[in-house]
């Protein structure tokens, strides 16, 4: 098997879901209405409400809930082969990611830009808001600590990639003043901040930066998750249309074509698959593939996050409700095609099943480092640039991917502090500033407070993301399906990947429940029974809810027939 014809089938397959699925999802189930008026509009603030250009939105989406998530998840189920983590991101971004995403930007839409939290009180019970809402801001708590510390690593492990990095905050800033404040089309800022974005690359490698050995007792790693949470917390108080929006526009056009390049290397290089495509022989200690590969490989096929990104920051800038098409599902897509260029870099970027093999050892072994090794094999075979150019490249491409995503979960942080003043009439949490405070301020005390001075404490509490993230991709689902039962249209597109997401995490906690309380991590053992009750208590006042939406529908057509 070459590593071509998992490209042509991959991408095609997913542009035929683009061009025939997405569109009678758009038509027949969410009927989306272009003269309905968006809280972009109606509720225009320019600062978190702004209508914009869905190229610069997609932009926005698809950086956005991409991350470092969509590389490590594949990378890592590869251990199972390549085969099973091919066809789950493959199909689960055309029937699941894409249904699930674009769902929540419409919900969102259609209740005055509430995030998923939020509308669960409206469509489902009051209850089970707050105790949704709990779930979510655990969820992003994990996500910002430990994708502070993922992109620590990265920067501390290739110093050439810190100028490249921080020098896309001063392009996106630059656009959006010209796009929003001097009216210049989009064009040429695009053309020129996309070339300036790629010749700082060669800066880096001409200027690599690191950080004191020791700075007020703290070493390189947590310097930089201190630096890079102080960022987090002005980008999220900023308006959109000033760094948010141009940053991740011009990253996503920055990384459509780092995209582009490892695909169409893939394509001139041709390599061979030399990992299995269903490994028959792994190494000892590896879980059961069922469930957990659904777990293990979350974004890129489906998860929760992408609902929290489209319903918290996606949905209040969406110009025109029909663009909730192009964003939503075309941004998932965007996820499956990285998914899909990770899953060909750690299985095609070695040179030999041995080597394949060393290094996936154990479970978990590979990840990130697996795909820039293989994946920069990959692009200076087919293109002849430099190994170590190719390596720098990938890395800020990785770090781009999580700075963006850090950037959205900070704010949506705050968003949910300031529902939950609004919620509880407490008046100093729905203050902006406050709100950012209390959520840079959680992050910090679970990454100082349990990782001591190394500032890693969120990879104490990672392990329950995947299954997390999974419950949540199951309850937006089952929100959406209430919805749609309560409109009177067809429930099953959204009802049948619940059933499944909701039936392999529901699964896996179980499974990861009894491991942790083997292996004595009590804490973890505590935190997974809540969330497992969180959810359950979810769903059962959802299932409530769109039981009686039917019985009351049908008992309503009962009514009209005699």
């Amino acid at each position: 098997m070459t590593a071509a014809v998992l490209v042509i089938v991959g991408l095609g397959a997913m542009l035929l879901g683009y061009r025939f699925y997405s569109k009678f999802i758009a038509e027949k189930i969410y009927r989306l209405d272009p003269g309905f008026r968006t809280p972009a509009h109606a509720m225009r603030d320019d600062v978190d409400y702004v209508p914009t250009n869905r190229i610069v939105l997609w932009g926005h989406h698809f950086t956005a809930v991409a991350g470092a998530a969509p590389i490590v998840g594949p990378a890592v189920a590869v251990i199972w082969g390549w085969g099973p983590a091919f066809l789950w991101v493959v199909l689960g971004t055309i029937f699941f990611s894409g249904v699930h995403d674009f769902g929540a930007i419409w919900a969102s839409v259609r209740n005055r830009g509430q995030s998923i939290g939020a509308l669960t009180g409206d469509v489902v019970s009051q209850r089970s808001r707050v105790v949704f809402m709990v779930v979510i801001f655990l969820l992003l708590l994990m996500v910002n600590a430990v994708f502070a510390v993922i992109m620590a690593t990265e920067l501390m492990g290739t110093p050439s990639s810190v100028i490249p990095v921080w020098s896309a905050i001063a392009v996106a800033l630059v656009i959006g003043v010209l796009i929003y404040k001097m009216g210049v089309g989009i064009l040429w800022p695009t053309v020129v901040g996309t070339i300036v974005l790629y010749a700082v690359i060669y800066l880096g490698e001409i200027v690599p930066i690191t950080l004191p050995e020791s700075f007020l007792g703290l070493g390189p790693g947590p310097q930089w998750i201190l630096i890079l949470f102080a960022y987090a917390a002005v980008a999220s108080m900023l308006p959109v249309w000033l760094l948010l929006q141009p940053r991740d526009y011009i990253n996503g056009i920055q990384l459509f074509i780092g995209l582009g390049l490892m695909f169409g290397t893939v394509l001139v290089a041709n390599p061979t698959v030399v990992a299995p495509m269903l490994n028959t022989d792994v190494p000892a200690g590896t879980p059961p593939i069922f469930p957990l590969l659904f777990v293990t490989v979350a974004c890129g096929a489906i998860s929760g996050f992408h609902g929290l990104v489209g319903s918290g920051t996606t949905s209040k800038q969406l110009n025109k409700e029909t663009d909730a098409r192009f964003v939503g599902y075309l941004g998932s897509l965007g996820e499956g095609s990285l998914a899909l260029v990770s899953i060909i870099a750690v299985s095609a970027g070695f040179a030999s099943l041995a080597e394949w093999q060393g290094t996936y050892s154990a479970f978990g072994q590979g990840g990130l480092g697996a795909f820039v090794a293989g994946g920069s094999r990959i692009i200076s075979d087919g293109s002849g640039l430099p190994l170590a150019f190719s390596a720098t490249l990938l890395t800020v491409m990785a770090v781009l991917f999580a700075g963006t995503t850090m950037d959205a979960s900070v704010r949506l942080q705050r968003y949910i502090v300031q529902e939950w003043g609004a919620l509880y009439r407490i008046p100093l949490l729905t203050n902006g500033y406050v709100a950012t405070g209390v959520a840079v301020a959680a992050c910090l005390v679970l990454a100082f407070g349990a990782g001591g001075a190394s500032g890693t404490g969120g990879m104490r509490i990672w392990p329950l993301f995947g299954t997390s993230n999974q419950l949540l991709a199951g309850l937006t689902l089952m929100v959406l399906s209430t919805m749609l039962v309560k409109l009177g249209r067809p429930s099953r597109y959204t009802l049948v990947p619940m059933i499944f997401v909701t039936g392999t995490a529901f699964l896996s906690a179980l499974q990861q429940l009894w491991s942790l309380f083997v292996t004595g991590q009590y804490l973890l053992v505590v935190l997974d029974v809540l969330i497992i009750v969180a959810a359950v208590l979810v769903m059962l006042e959802a299932a409530g809810a769109l039981m009686r939406e039917r019985r009351a529908r049908a008992a309503s057509a009962a009514t009209a027939v005699s």
